[in-house]
């Protein structure tokens, strides 16, 4: 007997996306749904880059519907990001679709090796992405992307984005001599962070990435009021001294109206390489706790690993060093995690409104 257009419907509304929770229905992900005698053919389109997920989904999609009755079922699964919504009165800049607040309330929980492999893992899951290094005391990306050389400014205004591993990047290390220290006081560093941002021509980007510098100083507060940000990620180690830190840069984030995506709990155990004794060096919940109190979400654990510190040295993090090992699903399941509570937010709908001009007549 034929399967009918309500039935295969019925049939894709009770599967339910492993990444958000959700059946493919009500998040409407199914495109294209065409039923010819017991054939189905559709499209499922995710809001959030998947492309290590599209197998798994395109499969359970075929399995159900031929379990429904159909002989054959086509289902191709693609991701597509848009913007979604930032602060009010931020306009988003153009060439970047969503940027990502990476944050941390203390120096030295690995914000910025976490950042670079967000930023990796997103690329791997099918994402463009960017890389903005706003730490302009201490700048990190070009070391950890093993990059060297000077950006090019093809119009004299702006500057070209350097590349490595699949990213675009900026960084003011990259105009600096590695030797030179930065002192410079507040206002001159807000300034380097907005011409970083906005005089880099950026290409098409699903995400930039931004790695800030640990505190809630001048740059934070530069990028709440002045950068269209669709979403911070907090980093943080399980030890109580740096929750302490790491609940003020939530709280920070919030105060601003900055959506806090959730809470990357670093160095959170440790495995003996030689005997596999497991050790929770920095203590143990942290992360969980402080995720409680302030209702946002734990995205994921890293453990402490030598490896991911020397990957990073190299000039080839974890995600470009290793990419199928343990570490780097990890960090990809973070990702997705991330792109997933994105996708959920309020979309932004400013390149839709008509401008309206007022004229005397």
């Amino acid at each position: 007997m034929p399967i009918s257009e309500s039935q295969a419907q019925a049939v894709l509304a009770k599967l339910v996306d492993p990444n958000t929770g959700k059946d493919f229905v009500a998040t409407r992900s199914v495109k294209g749904l065409k039923v010819s005698g017991d054939a189905v053919t559709l499209e499922i389109e995710l809001g959030y880059p998947g492309k290590s997920q599209f197998e798994t989904i395109r499969r359970q999609a075929i399995e159900a519907l031929k379990a429904a009755g159909a002989s054959g079922a086509t289902v191709t699964v693609r991701s597509k990001v848009v913007s979604h919504a930032v602060q009010r009165g931020v306009k988003l800049i153009p060439g970047i679709k969503n940027i990502i607040a990476v944050a941390s309330g203390k120096g030295g929980v690995g914000k910025s090796t976490t950042a670079v492999n967000l930023a990796l893992a997103l690329a791997a899951e099918g994402a463009s992405v960017g890389i903005l290094d706003a730490d302009i005391y201490g700048p990190s990306q070009p070391m950890m992307l093993g990059i060297s050389g000077r950006p090019e400014s093809k119009d004299g205004k702006s500057l070209e984005p350097m590349e490595a591993h699949g990213l675009q990047a900026i960084s003011i290390g990259f105009l600096i001599d590695v030797d030179t220290p930065m002192v410079w006081r507040g206002p001159m560093v807000t300034q380097a962070l907005e011409q970083l941002l906005k005089d880099t021509r950026w290409r098409d980007l699903d995400y930039l990435v931004v790695d800030l510098p640990p505190g809630t100083g001048d740059i934070q507060l530069t990028l709440a009021q002045k950068v269209p940000v669709t979403g911070a990620v907090i980093v943080t180690t399980p030890q109580d001294i740096a929750l302490i830190d790491a609940r003020k840069g939530l709280k920070m984030f919030e105060k601003v109206g900055i959506p806090i995506l959730g809470v990357v709990e670093n160095m959170s155990i440790h495995i003996c390489p030689k005997c596999g004794h497991q050790s929770h060096i920095f203590g143990e919940g942290g992360g969980a706790r402080m995720c409680k109190d302030y209702g946002t979400e734990l995205l994921g654990h890293l453990p402490l690993d030598s490896a991911i510190r020397e990957q990073a040295d190299s000039g080839k993090p974890t995600l470009v060093s290793d990419p199928d090992g343990a570490v780097s699903a990890a960090y990809k399941a973070i990702a997705r995690r991330c792109a997933v509570r994105i996708a959920e937010s309020q979309k932004d709908m400013t390149a839709k409104f008509p401008n309206i001009v007022v004229q005397n007549t």
